[in-house]
């Protein structure tokens, strides 16, 4: 770590010494984001940068119980009061009362029935934000509170929480033999915390009405296709009559902006006819969008003498919160991935997710494969100390490769090398021990003013391996649409992939560098007048909209060279760009981009739909996954084990990723991935009392700092192209996040002997007996 606790970072060589030189643009180079000047700057116009002539502003009344029947709501004070131009409950709203991705459960405001903490009860507009807040406090709710069901476990025998009852979704997989036993069996009980997306910047959006009885939506969705139509039900519109456009994404890592802030942002700007502006506080942000889902594990593994797997039994109770929300999606990654990236001849696995009087889950990076990997990787450490084998030679003897089965019966066809991931960051160097010397107290647990004492420090190392899968899953249509356009020696692309941090918007400009040869490319803004795309989730934009993006530029790319080489008697295939050039193979055609338009403009559109999936059948089997990306970490720990604080020193990280697109952005996506696993294994827990949040701000919920992420070591990055995937790129942002907090726990268990089996580690489980 460098002077003062910088993190720092390694990287591999990815191009061999005295070979070619990273490219300076196309696919392979370093492309700088777009945006990343204005970011920088602080000028960036973000969604609460926006402005609007006749501008409103809004404020929502939220429920202060997480369970409680509603008896009476009066608004007629808040009506009252100067500056106030609309107040709306569930009574104001024209269409469908209630929305959601799968299952349309959650109401745009409650009405009869609280189901948790914050909670949409009313939305007021009024001239100044001060007045639409104490006007919204100004709301009269008679309340009957009930007791909220607030353990996943009691969900089972509660009475319902909802019309469609507390269960959501079951799914009993079955693989192999029941009877099936190993010589050794090791059991545990793990849990795993509620872990906020804590998306940078506030959660913001502005609603303009529209001459023709529509409206505009303008902010940071990730999914604004998907969002419009939501929102054009629950206004009672036709679709083409709501727009969305996508402005000011600061960075997501699960859903960016809460439904139950666009919808009543929308209802007011339709009731008044104005403009009008809702910002979020955090607080707001941390009761309303969804989490990562809380998670109970019970796992039991089997092997036999020498540590090779027989058989494994789980069951997985997800905490959905009160709505469903992509709770079922989470499901079936969790029992899909229950037995991790190893070989297991039997399997059998129990998932659920339910409904509680807890704060909504959803969609959160590498959501249901995460909770899984920190069980198996605690099973499997368990396993090795049974056996007394080291714990990556364990894993080592269980791996999967390309060709084997998970245990919903579908191959893995795509790269799996997952030993050779292994192998990369065991046999990596480790880090130095610390010194007693006091001008390095800083490396103790605890910070440079920490309570610890050196002789308390005990330092462990763990493994961790994970996989998540790439796109949708279980039959989603993954379809992407892009347009590439030419003009003179610009290109603009036009696609409704949102930019969310994860590199699209580079990526697209490289892919028409590479394929037209044009430096200068244009990424137009999101909106929806352009067809849908889909969310940004899972690294999908790499996948399908790179593969729309590149199919539309090759369009374009025959349509400038066959007119040429049909006038020089060759075929287009003999014909490069470069440099905004086109020259052919013996040197007797060279022109440039901008002559052989000849003033016109070019434009393609195509479509990249990956090859279907289904849905996991009655007993969990089915081709569920388009492809899987697995990541291997190695995590040093220091722990005091008098105060039980830990302190992360180093993560060692092997990667599939197929084919490096962008190095630098690669790098920086696996450190991001790697941060946010920190955060998970070590300070993030959104926690709460009796359904209620406690202390909804970053001063209760901790994210880790600069100071608190380790050196992070990307030792080997494997780029053994994924044939069915453009480009044969796999995703990267997400397994780093499922895989180092399994990593994490594993070392703390390494340096206490404690069973660590609850995310994030508490202090107490960091605690062991010192001996005197």
């Amino acid at each position: 770590m460098t002077d003062g606790g910088a993190t720092a970072i390694t990287v591999p060589t990815l191009a061999s010494p005295g070979g070619p030189a990273e490219p300076t643009h196309g696919i392979g180079a370093s492309l700088p984001p777009a945006d990343a000047e204005a970011k920088t700057q602080g000028i960036y116009p973000y969604a609460a940068d926006l402005w609007a002539e006749g501008l409103l502003w809004a404020a929502l009344l939220r429920s202060p119980h997480p369970h409680a029947r509603i008896l009476s709501i009066d608004t007629s004070e808040a009506a009252r009061m100067p500056g106030v131009r609309a107040v709306v409950t569930h009574a104001d709203v024209p269409g469908d009362a209630a929305h959601g991705r799968k299952v349309a459960d959650r109401p745009v405001f409650a009405s009869d029935i609280v189901r948790h903490h914050g909670e949409p009860i009313a939305a007021v507009a009024a001239d100044h934000p001060d007045t639409a807040r104490l006007a919204a406090a100004a709301i009269a709710v008679e309340y009957e509170v009930l007791e909220p069901v607030t353990d996943p476990e009691r969900a089972f025998s509660a009475e319902p929480l909802h019309p469609d009852g507390n269960l959501i979704r079951h799914i009993p997989l079955r693989f192999g033999d029941p009877e099936a036993i190993g010589e050794v069996i090791v059991e545990g009980l793990y849990r795993i915390g509620r872990q906020d997306p804590a998306p940078i910047g506030a959660e913001a959006g502005l609603a303009v009405p529209r001459p023709d009885g529509g409206v505009e939506i303008y902010t940071a969705s990730t999914d604004p296709h998907a969002d419009r139509d939501l929102a054009a039900a629950c206004f009672g519109l036709a679709p083409e009559r709501v727009k969305i456009v996508v402005t000011g994404v600061p960075g997501a890592t699960g859903d960016r902006e809460d439904p139950g802030m666009q919808l009543p942002l929308g209802l007011l700007a339709l009731r008044t006819g104005h403009p009008v502006k809702l910002v979020a506080t955090r607080e707001e942000s941390f009761l309303g969008h969804p989490h990562r889902h809380p998670t109970l594990l019970r796992y039991r593994h089997h092997a036999d003498a020498d540590g090779k797997l027989v058989k494994v039994e789980a069951q997985i109770l997800l905490d959905a919160g009160a709505y469903a929300d992509s709770s079922s999606d989470a499901l079936a990654a969790a029992v899909a991935f229950a037995c991790g990236p190893y070989v297991v001849p039997h399997a059998f696995v129990e998932g659920w997710a339910v409904r509680t009087n807890n704060p909504p889950s959803g969609h959160v990076r590498g959501e249901g494969a995460m909770q899984v990997c920190a069980a198996y990787e605690g099973q499997m450490d368990k396993l090795a100390a049974r056996l007394g084998l080291d714990p990556a030679e364990l894993r080592l003897r269980n791996v999967m490769a390309t060709g084997d089965l998970l245990p919903t019966g579908q191959t893995v066809t795509c790269p799996a090398p997952v030993a050779e991931l292994l192998r990369a960051v065991r046999d990596y160097p480790l880090p130095a021990l610390p010194t007693d010397d006091p001008e390095e107290e800083w490396v103790l647990p605890g910070g440079p003013d920490g309570a610890g004492e050196p002789g308390a420090v005990r330092r462990g190392v763990g493994y961790g391996l994970g996989m998540v899968h790439m796109l949708g899953a279980e039959g989603a249509d993954e379809v992407s649409t892009a347009t590439v356009k030419v003009t003179g020696p610009t290109a603009t692309v036009i696609c409704a992939a949102v930019e969310t941090g994860q590199g699209f918007s580079t990526l697209a400009r490289q892919i028409v560098q590479e394929v037209l040869g044009l430096d200068e490319v244009y990424v137009a803004p999101v909106d929806t007048d352009q067809p849908p795309s889909g969310p940004g989730a899972h690294s999908r934009h790499t996948w399908v909209s790179g593969g729309a993006v590149e199919r539309a530029a090759r369009m374009v790319r025959t349509q400038l060279l066959q007119p040429l080489a049909a006038q020089f008697g060759m075929s287009a295939e003999l014909l490069t760009i470069a440099d905004g050039k086109i020259t052919s193979y013996d040197g007797v055609l060279s022109t440039t981009v901008a002559e052989a338009l000849d003033g016109k403009e070019l434009w393609a559109t195509a479509q990249c739909r990956p090859h279907p999936t289904e849905p996991l059948d009655e007993s969990g089997q089915g081709d569920a996954f388009v492809g899987i990306a697995f990541c291997a970490v190695r995590a040093v720990v220091d722990v005091d084990v008098e105060l039980g604080s830990v302190r992360v020193v180093e993560m060692a990280v092997a990667q599939d990723v197929g084919r490096v697109l962008n190095p630098a952005q690669a790098k920086a996506r696996i450190e991001a991935g790697i941060t946010q696993g920190v955060g998970a294994a070590l300070t993030e827990n959104l926690r709460t009392a009796g359904g209620m949040v406690r202390r909804p701000d970053f001063t209760g919920y901790a994210l880790p700092t600069s100071l608190d992420i380790p050196d992070v070591h990307i030792v080997k990055l494997v780029e053994e192209r994924d044939v069915v995937a453009p480009f044969g790129a796999k995703a990267i942002s997400a397994v780093p996040v499922v895989t180092s907090p399994a990593a994490v726990a594993a070392a703390v268990r390494a340096a206490t002997g404690r069973p660590v089996n609850r995310l994030p580690i508490r202090p107490q489980a960091a605690v062991a007996v010192v001996n005197s």
